[in-house]
């Protein structure tokens, strides 16, 4: 499991800068404008992903579109973690060759997760002629220099070599918007829970520099940023693999010391590694938003065992106890997996008393889906899939319940949140976020507040929302 992490050069981003310069002059001499369609699934990771990707696509004199019919060059951004994931982005890039019939010059690429699954990679070269290049999350970083293969070359491009991984610092970006932003400190993940695929597709734990993530984080603040989330795998198990004196306490503590007025995010972190140092800081700490996402996954010992999680039910709840201790009041969301291979329905009702003591503030809930190249996928899984989903919506209606009174409670309330863009909704101006991240939807205002912190009235909610007005318009 100990393997050291490789770094890129600077030079070598400098040669991937000269690739993007060289595809520029290519595309310059196109009868209009290059432009580029990035379409994102997935994670959050897979988002900061994509603002790399838009930021060498900008390198090689590209605009954006969100047409595919008018784009030059397709980048689809992949996830792997359920099936019907998977399934959704392979019909949507079969239904990309109408595009390319329209356009044949075209350049198609699929990247992510999906494409570091050799099987997935070699059905799209079996399958799915009008793809171009198929390149993994290990090979982002030399994105332009597959590209440029594929424009000299005039041959398809696959790259999903399995390694470790790597660090790559300097990678230009293209951010989706200006008030929220997310700054990756650590790829890949050594827990090889039994169900998941992202150890064998984002390769093992390697840190940023911690220098690097202040750096990035400062001039986001000085840029005007005001909700900056730190992304992770297993964020609680940052700096392990340094040799520093430093671990994802410190680092939020020194984000924390950064002058300026802006929250600080975090997700996503495994309960085994979840500390106590870690609820003293975010407790003394203003800039830390009062929000933990602590996925627990299932409430049964056994199923926890059989999914490799290294914690059981007593633990996490001493550990939710714990937090709840350190910062009063704060906003707590899970992941839950219903329908494990072996689990029974008894002990799915142990999940369900679990939420029922816990009482989250909100659910992401998933019915089990089998990944192949993990060992749950090899697992004996009797229970008829109509259970499943009747347990998984007495879990939903349970949740809904909590969540409903959990935003009853904020009626009344002023709270100091985050105006983060315009509303869709009939009769709502704005968006916003209360410090533990529940989305507001204010009657009123003007968008010139987007990206301010404003005192917001709760006037009313649901399970799903909050709706309230400025106390000052």
């Amino acid at each position: 499991m100990e393997r050291q992490t490789t770094r890129i050069s600077p030079a070598d981003i400098v040669r991937q800068k000269e690739f993007c310069d060289q595809i520029a002059e290519r595309l310059a001499a196109l009868p209009q404008a290059p432009l580029a369609y990035v379409d994102t699934y997935g994670c959050q990771q897979n988002e900061a992903d994509s603002e790399r990707i838009r930021g060498y696509l900008r390198e090689m004199g590209c605009g954006f579109t969100t047409d595919e019919n008018e784009a030059d060059i397709i980048v689809i951004n992949t996830c792997a973690i359920r099936e019907h994931a998977e399934d959704r982005v392979l019909g949507n890039v079969g239904a990309l060759i109408h595009a390319k019939r329209r356009h044949p010059g075209q350049i198609i690429c699929l990247c992510g997760c999906m494409a570091q699954e050799p099987q997935v990679a070699e059905k799209i070269r079996k399958s799915y002629h009008h793809v171009n290049l198929v390149f993994g999350p290990h090979a982002l970083w030399r994105f332009p220099e597959l590209l440029y293969r594929v424009m000299v070359e005039g041959k398809r491009v696959f790259e999903y070599t399995d390694e470790p991984g790597s660090i790559a610092e300097g990678i230009p970006v293209v951010r989706q918007g200006d008030v929220k932003a997310w700054v990756s400190i650590m790829y890949g993940c050594n827990n090889f829970c039994t169900y998941c695929i992202v150890p064998y597709v984002r390769g093992r734990e390697r840190s940023r520099l911690p220098e690097d993530v202040l750096s990035e984080v400062k001039e986001l603040v000085e840029a005007g940023y005001k909700d900056i989330s730190l992304l992770g795998q297993n964020v609680n198990s940052y700096g392990k693999d340094l040799g520093l004196d430093m671990d994802f306490a410190d680092l939020l503590e020194q984000i924390n010391n950064i002058p300026g007025e802006f929250l600080i995010r975090f997700m996503t972190s495994h309960p085994k590694d979840a500390s106590q140092k870690l609820f003293d800081v975010m407790g003394r700490c203003k800039k830390i938003a009062p929000v933990f996402h602590l996925p627990v996954q299932a409430g049964n010992d056994r199923v926890l065992k059989e999914m490799n999680r290294h914690y059981d039910r007593a633990t996490y709840l001493d550990k939710v106890k714990r937090l709840r201790q350190a910062v009063p009041g704060i906003v707590l969301t899970s992941d839950i997996i219903v329908g494990f291979p072996g689990e029974t329905t008894p002990e799915f009702e142990e999940t369900l008393s679990l939420i029922e003591e816990v009482r989250y503030d909100a659910l992401f809930t998933f019915i089990y889906s089998p990944r192949e190249g993990t060992p749950g996928a090899k697992m004996p899984d009797p229970m008829p899939m109509e259970e499943k989903k009747a347990n998984f919506m007495r879990l939903v209606e349970a949740q809904n319940v909590i969540s409903a009174e959990k935003h009853a409670a904020y009626v009344g309330k002023t709270i100091r949140c985050l105006i983060d863009g315009k509303s869709d909704e009939e009769g709502c101006a704005l968006t916003a976020r209360t410090p533990g991240n529940r989305l507001v939807r204010v009657e009123a205002g003007d968008e010139r507040l987007i990206g301010t912190f404003q005192d917001i009235e709760i006037t009313s909610a649901n399970t799903w929302s909050l709706w309230g007005k400025l106390t000052q318009a």
